[in-house]
């Protein structure tokens, strides 16, 4: 239940409160007031989307708040499910700052909008204005009566199977394709295939190939170097020129005849020696890489060749090397489908056919669900429009089966007869505004004892309603909010009298600023304001006194 709601700068309202009881609260005020604010406080607060059109002119961001109390048990799953934690009460923050961006806060913790209108979605239903009108639209028919047969399970049952048929279909319909387009595409995936058979690709090659050109592109300086680091090290072969491995071991000569004059040299020797050593290993080293480096004057073109094939087969396919030997996976497992279609083909008729009996078979029992549930929803929604003064009315409903759908197999339509004699036709050629706000209520009625939601807005469902009828509407409203919370937004008088709760939302000018306020009213209050609305802006002791007997009748 919606308990307490907060609201800071947003629109007209710059600071407001309003506590909510359990039952049958009604909002009313002058046209302009602000009672629509109202309701897109509460679409903002469920997580839907707003704009900085929201935010009070001046304020650099909207705030709102809402406490709801005693949730229901789904959404305590769905709480836990978004990874916060569960408990009787919810509070839920929306914030929108004038650039239009804003943030949300369940139980003080942060939120996306999308996590917050899962959580939300088992709290509270809006029915707008013009939500009536779409009664007129054959399309929203089949939805409006599986929301009353209430039948999830039945339809996700069809719809799982439905799924399965599609999905086999889908891969029979792609090996029935013309043999035309058939031969063309096993040419095609031939021709990949051999294309990269041919190049012979091997994971790696091409960076092994780049590494190897680069060393023999740059041997003659590689050679050099080696050459002058060999020279310096070993001396030249003549002995003429004295290598710093020779000039080494004359220095070790030396400083070892010098130790043993004085012990304290000895360490100095023995590094001295340990360098003399390294530098003959090292010279002995870059000999054999002297010798190793004889190039065959035929492989640098080799290689060239090689990564020149390389090349245009990645040019010609527009990937890498890996990604061409993966392509040439997939080519062969479509060639060998292709290939074997025929057998295929068969498997995939005989699993269509089991498929297809048992979807039909889902689909029929939804249908038989359906009709039952038209059934009984007509007797309900009429013996509720005979209550809100539409005697007389007769429902029908336009049935046919088609082909199997995501919806099923069902093609529906609500017609109606308001007047005796006259055979039920589509809703938009008959039924007036007025009539569709009250078959939108008989409806929504017929569906509270089977809707877990505890808190239903309604934005105005008595326009185009008056006298005998808005009084019933006003009474079926209040019975409807046994157990649980109505809202209602109206301008009619007969059915703010039945308000357990009545809000006024007043607006006032101060300096060159509109303010909007919410008052919770008394009965004095809901007196004077029922008495303004029957005779406008001169209240009489007469429209106080029709006021009063109004309340006085509704209890």
């Amino acid at each position: 239940m919606l308990a307490n709601l907060k609201i800071e700068n947003v629109a007209v309202i710059e600071k407001a409160e309003v506590r909510f009881t359990p039952g049958f609260n009604v909002l009313t005020g002058e046209t302009g007031a602000g009672k629509s604010i109202l309701i897109d406080s509460i679409n903002a607060i469920l997580g839907n989307r707003t704009s900085r059109e929201l935010v009070r002119s001046g304020a650099q961001k909207a705030c709102i708040w809402a406490t709801f109390e005693n949730i229901p048990g789904t959404v305590k799953q769905q709480l836990e499910k978004c990874g916060y934690e569960a408990a009787d009460d919810l509070l839920l923050y929306r914030e929108i700052n004038a650039e239009g961006k804003g943030s949300c806060r369940v139980n003080g913790m942060p939120a996306t909008a999308a996590v917050v209108r899962d959580i939300s979605a088992g709290l509270l239903s809006i029915h707008g204005q013009h939500d009536s009108q779409g009664l007129t639209n054959p399309a929203l028919h089949l939805g409006l009566l599986d929301q009353y047969a209430q039948n999830r399970d039945l339809f996700a049952q069809y719809y799982q199977r439905y799924r399965e048929l599609v999905a086999v279909k889908r891969q029979l319909d792609a090996l029935n394709a013309s043999e035309a387009d058939k031969q063309r595409r096993i040419e095609a995936l031939t021709a990949e295939i051999e294309a990269i058979d041919a190049a012979a690709l091997q994971p790696g090659e091409e960076k092994t190939l780049q590494e190897r050109k680069t060393v023999i592109t740059h041997s003659q300086g590689i050679l050099q170097g080696i050459t002058a680091a060999h020279l310096a090290l070993a001396g030249d072969e003549d002995g003429e020129l004295a290598g710093a491995a020779d000039l080494l071991g004359s220095a070790v000569d030396g400083l070892q005849n010098s130790a043993r004059l004085d012990e304290t040299l000895a360490q100095m020797a023995d590094r001295l020696n340990e360098l003399y050593y390294n530098a003959r290993e090292l010279a002995t080293d870059l000999a054999d890489r002297l010798d190793a480096y004889e190039f065959d004057p035929g492989e640098l073109d080799a290689i060239e060749t090689r990564l020149d094939t390389i090349y245009r087969i990645k040019k010609k396919f527009g990937m890498e090397v890996e990604e061409l030997l993966a392509r040439r996976e997939q080519a062969a497992a479509e060639l060998e489908t292709f290939q074997s279609s025929g057998k295929k083909i068969a498997e995939l008729k005989g699993q269509m056919q089991t498929l297809y009996a048992k979807a039909k078979e889902a689909a029929e029992a939804l249908t038989q669900n359906r009709l039952k549930s038209f059934a009984a929803m007509n007797r309900e929604m009429k013996a509720a429009l005979e209550f809100l003064n539409m005697p007389g009315i007769r429902f029908a409903l336009k049935h046919s089966r088609g082909a199997l759908s995501s919806h099923g197999q069902d093609t529906v339509e609500f017609l109606i007869s308001t007047n005796p004699g006259e055979d039920p036709k589509p809703l938009a050629k008959i039924a007036s505004g007025g009539e569709l706000s009250r078959i939108m209520l008989a409806f929504k009625s017929a569906l509270a004892d089977r809707d877990a939601l505890p808190t239903v807005i309604y934005d105005e469902i008595d326009t185009g309603v008056s006298g005998l009828a808005a009084g019933r509407i006003g009474q079926l409203l209040h019975q409807t909010a046994h157990g649980r919370q109505v809202l209602c937004i109206t301008h009619t008088p007969q059915v703010a009298a039945f308000a357990d709760n009545q809000l006024l939302i007043q607006k006032n000018v101060r300096g060159d600023r509109t303010y909007t306020e919410i008052h919770t009213l008394d009965l004095d209050g809901r007196v004077q304001v029922l008495a303004r609305m029957i005779s406008g802006d001169k209240v009489t002791d007469l429209s106080l006194a029709n006021a009063r007997e109004l309340i006085e009748k509704s209890r």
